[in-house]
């Protein structure tokens, strides 16, 4: 039985993860002074020397809304009439104000062509009079590393609308901008990304300010790239989608040292050509992604324009061995499976404590969600952990991890801490069949060695799992036990008379049956979220108790309803 190779552990300690926090701090207050915004304007800028693209698809829909004074941002919407200014707005919650200052909406409203650009432009300069110099929150963290990317990809469709000194004022300010972001510690989980932006940064810009700032930030990339993205393609954090986001981000970079003539460094084209395998890997047949580690699903059309230069395009990898991921598939059924722990140190902070959580489609169609919780929420706490995985929950304990909400979590956000969960994965296949073995230590604290063993049956399209708890010393009480299955949006389920089993039905699809042999089964009200916004939905879980000294044994199936 092999061992997931596991990502680099980055400031995981307690001791170092204090020294870094004080050092953040300390770094702020210097950066807030009046010596390091002095020197955030040397070397002087040119203008512009190519124009980057950020291959992510636009929404003009969105931009018209925008056009009519509509901010629809982080689950909220504050509308300020064609015109209006959002920055003199009290902004609805800190996290609308966050996307607001991100501009990523700069990329729909640019969708909408010269209206959209001319709006775009007087937003900027709106928010250059209120934000330009400095401002401790929106020159700080996402918001300023992704006001940056987008800001350099809307450069050129602006320059034809601003006077000279206007456009001056841009380049300078986007330059300034981009430095600091190169300076900013931020979260050392995102340090891949804000040496890519900063480098996409430099790259559009003329003369030498240009060339320092990319040559810097190229070198950083370089070092950062194999910290943030495993050999098999999986993002360090283990986020599905944190490595899509990632793979834009690096393509508008290649693409932008193309116009430029340079020659990508070796580590950018490696990283961009394991995120496009991963990204694969990760895809459903429904085109959009599985959903683990803070992750949402993301759009079809999304996915795909990240995969359309794809060089590599063919049959994707049936396992990630570093990211901790195996992908089964059927005729009719596709699995994914976490088959490793959450993401340890600088990466976990979207990390979920859910060994063995399963996505599954059935005839192209989402009929289980593997994780619920979403990075963009406003919620965290227990769906973080197996309450909101598809997989096994004792009582409302967290298998090897703890959830932090100190003066660190203050500072970098809820984190999980001490992930201990060994996950080692067996599989074994056939032309008719798919054995799969995940055996995890999370539940050791309790007194529990865990196994969930799934067999995929591809000629009689069903699978067959196993939840395993083996006595390891030390239990010393009863604990109810949930095997919890989140259904995904649009799914009916209906529970049968005898309460064994459940008819579960895809929106335009067949039915499909889930049965167990446990001591219940119990159909719940549940909630997933999609763009952050929670969406009604349901949950399907096996229930009992599990005995101290006899463990735990519990086999459930899933396969077509013939009825």
């Amino acid at each position: 039985m092999a061992r997931a190779p596991q990502p680099p552990a980055v400031a995981a300690s307690l001791p170092g993860a204090a020294l870094g926090w004080v050092g953040r701090r300390l770094g702020r207050e210097w950066r807030a002074g009046p010596i390091h915004r002095l020197a955030l304007g040397r070397p002087r800028t040119d203008g512009l020397a190519i124009r980057p693209r950020d291959p992510r698809p636009a929404d003009a829909e969105a931009g018209q809304r925008l056009l009519a004074g509509v901010f629809a941002l982080g689950g909220e919407t504050l509308e300020i009439g064609p015109g209006g200014d959002p920055w003199l707005q009290p902004a609805p919650s800190h996290r609308f104000a966050v996307a607001l200052h991100r501009f990523d909406w700069a990329h729909d409203l640019l969708a909408t062509g010269e209206p959209g650009a001319r709006r775009l432009l007087r937003l900027w300069l709106e928010w250059r009079r209120e934000f330009g110099v400095f401002n401790a929150f929106a020159w700080t963290g996402e918001a300023l590393e992704r006001r940056v990317f987008n800001l350099a990809c809307a450069a050129t469709d602006l320059a034809p609308l601003v006077s000279d000194a206007e456009g001056a004022a841009f380049v300078d300010g986007l330059a300034r901008q981009a430095r600091h972001l190169l300076g900013d510690p931020g979260d050392p989980g995102r340090a891949a990304e804000r040496a890519a932006v900063a480098a996409l940064a430099g790259a559009a810009l003329a003369g030498k300010a240009g060339e320092a700032l990319s040559a810097r930030a190229l070198a950083r990339l370089e070092r950062l790239a194999p910290e943030a993205v495993l050999r098999d393609g999986v993002h360090a954090s283990r986020s599905p989608e944190r490595g899509l986001e990632l793979l834009f981000d690096l393509m508008a970079l290649d693409d932008a040292l193309s116009q430029r003539g340079a020659q990508p460094p070796p580590e950018l084209s490696r990283a961009i050509d394991r995120l496009s395998g991963g990204v694969r890997l990760l895809t459903g047949p429904d085109g959009r992604l599985a959903a683990f580690h803070g992750g949402e699903a993301s759009r079809a059309a999304r996915v795909a324009a990240a995969l359309a230069l794809d060089s590599a395009a063919g049959a994707p990898a049936r396992a990630a061995p570093y990211g901790g991921y195996q992908r089964l598939d059927g005729r009719a059924l596709r699995l994914v499976v976490d088959a490793g722990g959450p993401p340890p140190g600088a990466f976990a902070g979207a990390a979920c404590a859910q060994p063995g959580a399963i996505a599954v489609w059935c005839e192209g169609r989402r009929l289980i969600e593997a994780s619920v919780w979403s990075a963009r929420a406003q919620v965290g706490g227990a769906l973080r952990g197996p309450a909101g995985g598809s997989c096994l929950a004792l009582d409302e304990l967290w298998p090897g991890a703890t959830l932090r909400h100190g003066l660190l979590a203050r500072d970098l956000g809820e984190r999980l801490e001490s992930a201990a969960i060994d996950a080692k994965a067996d599989r074994r296949e056939t032309e008719a069949a798919t054995w799969l073995d995940l055996t995890h230590e999370g539940w050791r604290g309790v007194g529990f060695t865990a196994v969930r063993r799934i067999y995929l049956d591809t000629a009689a399209d069903e699978v067959r799992g196993e939840d395993v708890l083996t006595p390891a010393g030390g239990a010393r009480r009863s604990l109810g036990y949930a095997i919890r299955f989140h259904l995904a949006a649009g799914v009916a389920a209906q529970l049968a008379r005898d309460g064994a089993s459940a008819l579960l039905r895809p929106a335009g699809g067949h039915g499909w049956r889930l049965r167990g042999d446990a001591g219940g089964l119990r159909l719940d009200a549940d909630v997933a979220f999609d763009a952050g916004e929670p969406r009604a939905t349901q949950v399907l879980s096996l229930v009992g108790r599990v005995s101290p000294r006899e463990g735990l044994r519990v086999r459930w199936k899933l396969s077509r309803d013939d009825g």
